[in-house]
């Protein structure tokens, strides 16, 4: 065999080796998926840049009834998830949940590792009430604890660094690092193109939105009717940031009305 042949044999068997050895789980699908970013790094980065991006925002006063809101939707899905942990014996280590409203017209939520979670007054028009709020937290938590945000910035550490360890980026290439950090999360179109989640995982975020917020007590049902405004929306205006990477199309909603049977086995009326 020609040696140069076998090289790349080795070589791929041995990144193949590092790529499974750095695959973790996904809650409820049971996905494996590929984190070469260690849990603590990942937590420590995020905390730092949430920080900044809360420092250099308007944040909608407590007393204020949308802001009451959102943090009583956001605790009735946090709730949610870790009642599922402790059925699972998994573990939330690092999660410090928060919940805020930012002044913004942006169309726009996230939820970063770690539990924070941000919604932005452009889009609550378009959830309308506590139930739609609900669809769009659900969805962003299920992108948290999926580890999307995780596996996108790890593709792009390979992608744009090679196989440099994030500390190492983190030390030498700062700005380039918080850049990328805010593309792959989503924080501000001011940082630059967003990077699109895929397929699979705006597929999965779907799945596990639907669970979460019908074992939070919010019919899934109404996930048909807040994807139906988001399609709306872009009629005839530019595209708002949120369906950016968060497309909404017939199919979307078709593969989410075959999920709702398993989703309503969760779902228990608490209003």
């Amino acid at each position: 065999m020609n040696r140069r042949i076998c090289l790349t044999i080795i070589v791929g068997i041995f990144i193949a080796g590092i790529l499974f050895e750095s695959c973790s789980v996904v809650p409820i699908t049971g996905r494996r998926q590929i984190s070469l970013i260690p849990s603590s790094e990942m937590m420590a980065l995020s905390l730092t840049q949430y920080n900044d991006f809360m420092k250099s925002n308007k944040v909608v006063s407590t007393s204020d009834k949308r802001t009451v809101m959102v943090k009583t939707v956001g605790r009735n899905i946090q709730n949610a998830v870790e009642v599922y942990y402790r059925q699972q014996n998994l573990s939330l280590n690092g999660y410090n949940w928060e919940f805020n409203l930012i002044d913004s017209k942006e169309i726009n939520a996230w939820c970063m590792p770690g539990g924070k979670v941000v919604v932005y007054t452009g889009i609550l028009p378009v959830t309308v009430n506590d139930v739609g709020l609900a669809v769009v937290v659900a969805h962003e938590i299920g992108h948290a604890i999926a580890g999307h945000g995780e596996e996108r910035m790890s593709q792009q550490l390979i992608a744009q660094f090679g196989s440099v360890a994030l500390s190492e980026v983190l030390l030498n290439k700062p700005a380039e690092t918080k850049q990328l950090w805010m593309s792959v999360f989503g924080v501000g179109v001011q940082y630059g193109a967003l990077l699109p989640f895929s397929r699979l995982q705006e597929n999965e975020a779907d799945h596990l939105g639907l669970i979460l917020m019908a074992m939070a007590g919010y019919d899934p049902n109404q996930a048909l009717t807040f994807w139906s405004r988001m399609a709306q929306q872009s009629q005839g205006q530019s595209i708002p940031e949120f369906m950016s990477t968060h497309p909404s199309d017939e199919t979307r909603i078709a593969k989410i009305r075959k999920e709702l049977p398993g989703a309503l086995k969760y779902y228990k009326k608490t209003k």
